[in-house]
């Protein structure tokens, strides 16, 4: 799902504030923990003999006789052992358990962290940089690359059924139905019942976007049909999320064969930028050189040889927790910018080429709508406009939604909230993206 400008997403100063310590004591640790077995073990600081052992001989019952040899016989014991094996998973005084045995799942316990010490109270050594890019450590946990997996093998399985049946008649309401089936059943959640949607499903709206329209177009309850054409060039584009790390690909589709070095165009650009990506890359290399392979290539449509050009205002885009769009932007075209990728960055890499002016506009209609998570809901006053907020923050959070995705919740009468909503900055309405008519866009996105 293509980023409309680089200038629409900054990052927010609360994300992450200079102010913020890091300093933190781990809690308490149990003795498996911290390694040390607290008490004393049973027969420890005892002296090891009976008082009744140093007397010189024993009292006899009558009838008693002593033992064949004359020695005395000796009282067995009651004490216990003096040493004991060490309970699982608690360590010894002296220590000679194995920390393998300690920590089977070799998982060892963090240090105490210390804040950098200054001379001045009030300046911080910590940067707003290393705040951020602890946070984004934060949410690589054990289950980071596991829910990344799950998204990203659902989403190639459904592409690859969609790839079948995308051919010349098929309606764009079939496509999307198709594809949003296919990621709820994958995932194992249809997204019914309250919360279920934000655990594993859609990432973002299905987007099916026709020749000239270059992004965020869905089909909506009650519009008109639209059927693909021969001579069509469709974008696919699509999000899956599990837990909700979100992954983002998409590919573009035409029958005739004028349009192959359009769609070559776009594979090899953001190829390119794949290859070039990567832990301190700079943006604006990445995007000149995207920019020098894509318009390399030219078409030759209705007798005319059309350059093709790297779209201006939409980006590839990082991509956090539940958003899909981020505050760090990858553009197609040579860009000054001082922006890198940082380590536990997630980047969708994608491309758009277009035959046109290469430079989108906001259409009419509407493709989904978003929340802003950092609104104020003070002065929301409608009851309509509140009960649809609940709606979407018990069912999307900040996922992308669509008009479909309220519909097929059961919730009716809901454009008036809506409208109340956008229009306090609560939620943000997307309006499909397009170049000029007459014009062929294509879009790659691995």
């Amino acid at each position: 799902m293509g980023s409309k400008t680089p200038d629409d997403h900054h990052r927010d100063p609360n994300e992450s504030s200079a102010n913020s310590a890091i300093a933190a004591i781990d809690p308490p640790k149990p003795a498996a923990a911290s390694g040390l077995f607290h008490g004393v073990l049973e027969g420890e600081g005892e002296d090891g003999d009976d008082d009744d052992d140093g007397k010189i001989g024993a009292d006899l019952k009558p009838g008693v006789q002593p033992n064949d040899k004359g020695k005395k016989k000796k009282r067995k014991s009651n004490k216990k052992n003096k040493k004991k094996k060490a309970q699982g998973g608690q360590q010894t005084p002296p220590p000679r358990v194995p920390l393998c045995n300690l920590f089977p799942d070799e998982r060892y316990p963090d240090g105490e962290i210390i804040e950098y010490a200054t001379p001045n109270n009030n300046l911080q050594r910590t940067t707003a940089e290393e705040l951020r890019h602890l946070s984004v450590l934060d949410n690589m946990d054990d289950s980071f690359l596991h829910d990344y997996r799950e998204a990203a093998e659902a989403h190639r399985q459904v592409r690859s059924y969609v790839q079948t049946i995308a051919k010349p008649g098929v309606s764009m309401s079939q496509l999307a139905q198709e594809i949003e089936d296919g990621v709820r059943a994958l995932t194992g959640h249809q997204g019914l019942e309250t919360g279920d949607a934000l655990q594993a499903g859609m990432g973002f709206p299905t987007g099916l976007c026709l020749n000239n329209v270059a992004a965020h177009w869905t089909p909506n309850p009650g519009a008109k049909e639209v059927i693909l054409q021969y001579d069509d060039v469709l974008k696919v584009d699509f999000g899956v999320h599990v837990s909700g790390r979100i992954v983002d690909s998409a590919f573009t589709v035409a029958f005739n064969p004028v349009y192959d070095n359009l769609l070559a165009a776009v594979k090899a650009a953001t190829n390119t930028g794949l290859k070039e990506a990567g832990i301190d890359a700079r943006m604006d290399h990445i995007s000149s050189t995207i920019q020098e392979v894509m318009e390399s290539y030219e078409l030759s449509l209705n007798s005319k040889t059309i350059p093709i050009k790297a779209v201006r205002n939409i980006t590839g885009h990082n991509i956090l927790r539940y958003k899909i769009h981020g505050s760090k932007q990858v553009p197609f075209v040579a860009t000054n910018t001082s922006q890198r990728m940082e380590e536990g960055d997630i980047f969708a890499i994608e491309t758009f080429g277009s035959t046109g002016k290469a430079y989108v506009r906001d259409d009419v209609g509407i493709y989904g709508y978003g929340r802003n998570e950092h609104a104020h809901t003070t002065n929301l006053h409608h009851a309509s406009a509140k009960s649809l907020l609940k709606t979407i923050d018990d069912n999307f959070g900040t996922l992308v939604f669509s008009r479909r995705y309220l519909e097929r919740l059961g919730v009716k009468n809901y454009h008036l909230g809506m409208r109340t909503l956008v229009s306090n900055g609560i939620v943000e309405a997307y309006a499909p993206l397009v170049d000029v008519s007459g014009s062929y866009v294509a879009q790659f996105e691995h």
